[in-house]
């Protein structure tokens, strides 16, 4: 959570979503809208991509207008929660994070927050035993509740965060009530356990709680009852019997046990003496417990396991791993009271062992048992895995039983293991271990011990079926990284070549193992400068080379390959070819292509790799390589694929990418003429798509990796795809004003064009270039290029790549001012529009006329062209520049100073920009309407629009953001 904005505001979910300025209730709008607060709200201060609100609000059919709606969701909450506060303040409550929103509310001013925090702090008073204060904490956090959470809101998102949120509260009501029967109030819950159980007859802690306070009460036939019909339940519904703790309390009624009654203390307050456990722990009494402790002959005093590795004094970092795992054991300093088990995961060399190494020494002295410690090896040098039976003896060794009394079969040796524990408080660590077969049989079966299980693979199985607590190791961040150097090499030497450190952390890629090899060569080579040392990493930039180490438990190159060696041949294969992958990520279809694999099958090879974390899924469904591995997967699939191999691979990717773009051009740019392409290579499936939000999105989630395969299809010669993909990409860069990727693009294909040839790719790659440099102000560039596509297509006899030319000549020529040309080209594409019957065309040179016409006072013909481009504009479909010319006529007619008839145009103007998503036309439009606001005497509703035009042009770092300010800044001195 972050610092308060405000601190008069408030927030409910915990029942109606509802919001107070002071003590006024605000009015949130309408139920949608409170959906997208209570999306951010319960984000807790992180931030929420636009696509996670649209699925928030809509669900998998949102309108086509989606996001522009949700944009005036977002500015109507705005003004309702601190109206009058500058859209540009960095402090309001909601503010624009990337593709996103975030809401910046301090906890105490959430309800939920408060809920969970006195739900924690309950738990943390009954962990060191004062019950009476976590049952007062407990019903406080439960009278916040309101009704149900998230009352009346539609959509998935309140649905599914309805559910979580009943269970929380179950959670914390049934904890309230058992506190409640232990201090002695069993009569006053009767009512309220009746009622909840009746609710919920499938819950068998409520059945238990409310047998018990019956049965304290007085009322054992009752009691009796109220077991008889939840087994009725149970049996005809679900085919199952009560839980044993159900069945030992129905038991112990039945037998009038006299520890069920509660006898506190003479000198006690309001605490009462709690419950014995429902089922109790074997002890030396038990007559299981003495069979198996006589069958092996365990001394009575065997000597304390110490069997931990040292811990490294070097170890720096990890504060949040190690705290997450901490906040797991009683606060108090105590053993816990029950089997905690954290299973740490990640990729190779992350560091996973010295973590837990680091981690069992510091809780050591909470377990006065000992310490154990096995390597399974699950991903080792040998291949030889340890099998649990193996494991299991080395344990029972380090424990003191005798070889001689192991009994025959692990789940016979499993028992007599879980027996030798069930009376020590034990730290057991479990390294390297390969899945949740292998760890489960070394699991203790009481409670008081801790598990740490390390493994290179996701251990899910541990976590759904023994509640174990998951935590994925991540790379070091930088600043660790630093530290990490600095302990090793002295602060001094690392101080000394600040430049070189750097980019010694950035080769490294933040792998503690890269950096320990890299390091271990440092020092043992105190003076050669680390300059020096960077310099070998560079130089080895495309291998693991610089990571070669004496021992292969320190190599890179080998430790990886352990982990490879343990796919499956498919998944193998598909690491390696992930090597060819140029972008910084890949999505499920996009590897589907790059193997040429039906997604379905890659999906599960997605999913293995991931498990074996040699691939991180960074978002649901996007993955990703470590920079290292990305090396390492490069080195495979050149020794493991033939060059015409690999080159099919990057031809069916590059393909992919380009016909799946071109699936989008339509829906972004509709009645636009296509590019045209090759065909589709057979074992490469192109994505489809039936709206322009899912087009566009589709763009922007795979900016980064189109570019970068523009760049690898130059690379590789493929200069069709090269210069195609930034022309089928033209609509999204020009609608997200994404102009340093457009321009980038666009040159690249042209250098590709010209390299092999190309004449008509040359054309196309003229003109697009010449299209985004206008779209940077840079016209006279522009002009060049236009000149040069027209020459081109003139040689080709290419009429309709000629007419494009000659029509964006008009544009260029009327955006710098020389309006004579401007008006000379747009005449002359208008009539080659008519020869060649081409309306889009046509349209557009009327838009273009109409404004140059404007631009020299000729409001007349002005007017009359921009009314007869908006028929050929509407004809044609082409709703992006009827949008602008809606704007320039509102610019018109300002201009004949026609106030309303200008505001009704700039409106016009507006809703067909955000019918097709054009941002910046929004913005272009909104600056205007402020600009007519201001000129008759409006000054707050134009710095309204001004601050919403910024908004727009700050979002894509438009170069237009700096006329705006400086319009809000002209109003400043009128406002004091």
């Amino acid at each position: 959570m972050y610092e308060a904005n405000s601190t008069s505001l408030r927030f409910a979910v915990l029942g109606p979503i509802r919001a107070w300025h002071c003590d006024r209730e605000l009015d949130l709008g309408s139920p949608q809208q409170r959906v997208v607060l209570a999306a951010l709200l319960l984000r807790r201060g992180r931030a929420v991509t636009r696509g996670e609100l649209v699925d928030a609000v809509w669900g998998f059919e949102p309108p086509t207008a989606a996001v522009s709606v949700l944009r005036t969701y977002v500015s109507r909450l705005r003004k309702v929660l601190e109206p009058g506060r500058d859209a540009a303040d960095p402090t309001r409550t909601l503010v624009s994070v990337g593709d996103g929103y975030r809401a910046r509310v301090p906890e105490d001013a959430l309800d939920l927050a408060v809920f969970e925090r006195q739900v924690a702090d309950a738990r943390r008073a009954s962990t060191a035993g004062d019950e009476s204060t976590a049952a007062e904490l407990l019903h406080g956090a439960l009278d916040g509740w309101q009704g149900v959470a998230l009352a009346g809101l539609p959509g998935p998102l309140a649905e599914a965060e309805r559910s979580r949120l009943a269970e929380e509260r179950l959670n914390a009501l049934e904890r309230r009530l058992d506190l409640d029967v232990r201090l002695g109030r069993h009569g006053q819950v009767i009512a309220e356990l009746k009622s909840l159980a009746g609710e919920h007859p499938l819950r068998e802690e409520l059945s238990r709680l409310l047998m018990l306070a019956l049965y304290r009460s007085g009322r054992q036939a009752e009691a009796l009852a109220a077991y008889r019909g939840t087994r009725t339940t149970l049996v005809t519904e679900q085919g199952v019997e009560p839980g044993a703790p159900l069945r030992d309390l129905h038991s112990r009624i039945l037998a009038a046990d006299a520890s069920l009654t509660l006898t506190p203390p003479p000198d006690s307050g309001p605490r009462q003496q709690a419950d014995p456990p429902a089922s109790t722990t074997p002890t030396q009494a038990d007559p299981m417990h003495t069979s198996l402790a006589d069958s092996t002959d365990i001394p009575e005093a065997t000597p304390r396991p110490a069997q931990l590795p040292a811990d490294l004094p070097t170890f720096i970092g990890r504060h949040t791993a190690l705290e997450r795992t901490r906040d797991l054991l009683p606060r108090d300093g105590s053993s816990p009271a029950t089997l905690v088990i954290t299973a740490i995961s990640g990729m190779a060399g992350i560091g996973k062992t010295t973590l837990a190494v680091h981690l069992a020494h510091q809780v050591a002295d909470r377990f006065p048992d000992g310490q154990l410690c096995v390597n399974l090896r699950g991903f080792d040098p040998t291949g030889s895995v340890m099998p649990a039976q193996e494991a299991i003896r080395v344990l029972l060794d380090a424990l003191g039983v005798p070889p001689r009394r192991l009994p025959v079969g692990l789940e016979a040796q499993t028992a007599l293991y879980r027996s030798v524990l069930a009376e020590r408080r034990v730290v057991i660590l479990l390294d390297n271990a390969r899945d949740s077969e292998q760890v489960r049989p070394l699991l203790p079966g009481s409670p008081g011990c801790l598990v740490i299980v390390t493994s290179r693979n996701q251990l899910s199985g541990l976590v759904a079926g023994e509640g174990a607590h998951p935590l994925t190791l991540k790379e070091l961040t930088s600043a660790e990284a630093h530290e990490f150097l600095a302990r090793r090499l002295g602060a001094q030497r690392v101080a000394a070549e600040p430049a070189a450190v750097e980019e010694i952390v950035a080769r490294c890629a933040l792998l503690p193992l890269a950096l320990a090899v890299v390091a271990a060569r440092a020092a043992a080579h105190p003076d050669f400068p680390l300059s020096a040392i960077a310099g070998e990493l560079r130089e080895s930039y495309d291998s693991l080379d610089a990571f070669a180490g004496g021992d292969i438990t320190i190599d890179v190159r080998t430790v990886f390959s352990w982990s490879y060696e343990a796919l499956s041949a498919p998944a193998a294969r598909l690491f390696r070819l992930l090597g060819l992958h140029s972008g910084p990520d890949l999505s499920a279809p996009a590897a589907a292509a790059l193997a040429g694999l039906d997604p379905r099958e890659a999906r599960g090879l997605l999913v293995e790799l991931t498990r074996a974390h040699l691939l991180a899924e960074h978002y649901p469904g996007r993955y990703a390589l470590h920079d290292l591995l990305r090396v390492y997967a490069a080195e495979r699939v050149a020794a493991e694929e033939t060059p015409q191999e690999r080159d099919l691979v990057v031809k069916r990717l590059l393909s992919w990418y380009l016909h799946t773009a071109d699936a989008a051009y339509p829906l972004i740019t509709p009645n636009r003429q296509r590019i045209p392409l090759d065909t589709v290579p057979g074992s490469c499936k192109p994505l489809s798509f039936t709206t322009h939000d899912q087009a566009l999105d589709w763009c922007e989630t795979e900016r980064s990796n189109l570019v970068g395969a523009v760049h690898q299809a130059a690379a590789a010669r493929q200069a069709g795809i090269a210069w195609r993909l930034p022309a089928v990409l033209w609509g999204f860069f020009y609608l997200r004003s994404h102009l340093g990727d457009w321009l980038d693009t666009a040159r690249t294909g042209l250098t590709a064009a010209r390299a092999a040839h190309d004449r008509p790719g040359e054309a196309q790659a003229h003109a697009d270039t010449a299209a985004a440099l206008r779209g940077t102000g840079r016209y006279e560039e522009a002009i060049g290029h236009l000149h040069r596509s027209m020459t081109v297509c003139r040689e080709l006899g290419d009429s309709y790549g000629r007419l494009r030319a000659v029509g964006n000549l008009g544009d260029a020529y009327l955006q710098t001012g020389v309006l004579a040309k401007a008006v000379e080209y747009c005449r002359r594409g208008l009539a080659l529009g008519k020869a060649l019957d081409n309306s889009w065309v046509q349209g557009i040179a009327l838009s273009n006329l109409g404004d140059a016409y404007q631009r020299l006072g000729r409001f007349d013909e002005a007017v009359s062209c921009l009314e007869q481009a908006l028929v050929v504009l509407r004809a044609s479909g082409n709703r992006w520049v009827e949008g602008v010319t809606l704007d320039v006529l509102g610019t018109v007619h300002h201009k004949l100073g026609s106030r309303d008839r200008a505001v009704d145009y700039y409106a016009q103007a507006l809703a067909t920009h955000r019918g097709i998503g054009n941002r910046w036309g929004e913005g272009h439009t909104l600056g205007h309407l402020g600009d007519i606001q201001l000129a008759y005497d409006e000054p707050e509703d134009a710095a309204d629009n001004w601050r919403q035009a910024l908004e727009v042009f700050a979002e894509f770092d438009h170069p237009d953001a700096s006329k705006i300010e400086k319009k809000l800044h002209s109003l400043q001195p009128a406002s004091r």
